[in-house]
């Protein structure tokens, strides 16, 4: 169920633990592009000509720079003797739009977002793609209003038991099902899309993959994390549903 404005900035306030200065980088944080016209036109005012422009895609694009940079300064501090070889992974986990929209589940993120009514229907605020790129927007727009040192904190209180739970470099579920195939001499997984629906900025993929007689199910924003959610079912199934 979506909160009413007010109710999502407040809520969002909490979850952060700050008090924005200027609300008007979280309102746009919260902002979907297909709610920005709809809001636009109740303020008796023009949408915007550029392409997205009042929604939180340019907070997105901030975002994403400002979660990079900490989880990389954060994982050269904890890992002292790891080389780029065994980072990089880890970064690349850490940063993954499957773990991203976790964080904005944990913080409530979904309900908060500002959709319009005919994307409402179509299911986009389910999407992990949408509440991942929410999540990079809510950070982005945090950093500008108070900085990396508060946009810090809130990495490191939110990605806290991720970073800490795998002892090892991540494995992406795609590459482990071939290694764990090819170990076993056995023949590489197939992977099939099994419907491709939604809107163009928006669309849900649905694949299947299928090896040693079972068949895993996945469904996401792309085709690459929809195989990568395959994987990982067809993983589980195997009895091998380990994340390194």
């Amino acid at each position: 169920m979506m909160l009413s404005l007010d109710q999502a900035l407040e809520a969002m306030e909490a979850a952060l633990g700050h008090r924005f200065k200027e609300q008007g980088y979280l309102v746009e944080a919260l902002t979907h592009r297909s709610a920005v016209s709809g809001r636009e036109a109740r303020r008796g005012r023009r949408a915007p000509r550029s392409k997205g422009a009042g929604s939180n895609e340019r907070l997105e694009f901030i975002g994403d720079r400002v979660l990079g940079l900490l989880m990389a300064e954060w994982l050269f501090e904890r890992y002292p003797d790891e080389q780029e070889g065994a980072l990089g992974p880890r970064h690349a986990h850490l940063v993954s739009r499957p773990v991203l929209a976790d964080i904005a589940d944990q913080v409530g993120l979904s309900e908060a977002l500002r959709i319009s009514p005919h994307e409402e229907e179509a299911g986009i605020r389910r999407l992990s793609s949408i509440r991942a790129d929410a999540m990079e927007a809510l950070l982005g727009a945090l950093y500008l209003d108070a900085g990396l040192g508060p946009a810090r904190r809130v990495v490191r209180e939110q990605w806290a038991e991720r970073i800490e739970s795998d002892a090892r470099p991540h494995k992406e579920p795609k590459t482990r099902l071939q290694e764990y195939l090819l170990a076993r001499a056995l023949p590489l997984p197939v992977y099939d899309i099994l419907a491709a629906e939604g809107p163009s900025h928006a669309p849900i993929f649905r694949v299947s993959v299928t090896a040693c007689g079972k068949t895993g199910i996945g469904e996401a924003g792309s085709k690459r994390q929809a195989e990568s959610m395959a994987a990982s079912d067809l993983l589980a199934r195997l009895g091998q549903n380990k994340t390194s």
